[in-house]
């Protein structure tokens, strides 16, 4: 398979992750994109190779590092807070400090965050988070490497600054009042006339 073709597969399986709703779906699309981002790296490094070959072993002007064998291990432990401008996302991750920065890239869009840590202690790092409660500003947002953790600052749009999420996403939101019915509907099942 060509290399533009993969990268189309790769850009499509990012739209879909950024629509999905369902846990199963997201998983599943994000082991997708893991494929299609590994074999994007073979093909280039091949690629590299090829011309290393065809340059008489002379050294190539750009060097593309070697593949590094592991995992992606998929996180959802995270915690967070907000300011008026920020909802800060901290996902612990140990040593994650000791490694090279570039290591460490987060995709932002209206509503949600990829983040991926590459080649920690042999293995890769996602934690993705679609449907946020409310819409960020892509080109405000960041990422900062701290001591055994990465915070993901994502900057409030100007018509939701100053104002309070209750949840970071709207699964979440769903998954409590959800619940709240339940408990409600229980009450009123037993009896109990106090909500």
């Amino acid at each position: 398979m060509a290399l533009e073709e993969l990268q189309k597969y790769l850009k499509e399986t990012k739209v879909l992750l950024e629509k999905a709703t369902g846990k199963r779906v997201s998983d599943a699309l994000t082991a997708e994109k893991s494929k299609w981002e590994t074999e994007i790296k073979n093909k280039m490094q091949q690629k590299s190779q090829k011309i290393a070959a065809l340059l008489g072993n002379k050294k190539p002007a750009a060097v593309v590092a070697p593949i590094t064998s592991g995992y992606t291990v998929k996180t959802s432990n995270y915690e967070w807070d907000q300011s008026d401008k920020f909802v800060k996302i901290y996902i612990t991750l140990t040593a994650v400090h000791q490694g090279a920065t570039e290591n460490v890239q987060v995709h932002f869009t209206e509503r949600s965050f990829d983040l991926l840590v590459k080649n920690l202690s042999g293995k890769s790092y996602s934690m993705i988070v679609n449907n946020l409660l409310k819409s960020i500003s892509e080109g405000g947002s960041s990422k900062k490497v701290k001591t055994d953790r990465v915070l993901t600052l994502c900057r409030k749009k100007k018509e939701v600054e100053n104002t309070s999420w209750d949840y970071l996403a709207q699964a979440e939101k769903e998954c409590c009042s959800y619940t709240c019915k339940e408990k409600e509907k229980e009450k009123y099942i037993k009896g109990d006339t106090e909500f």
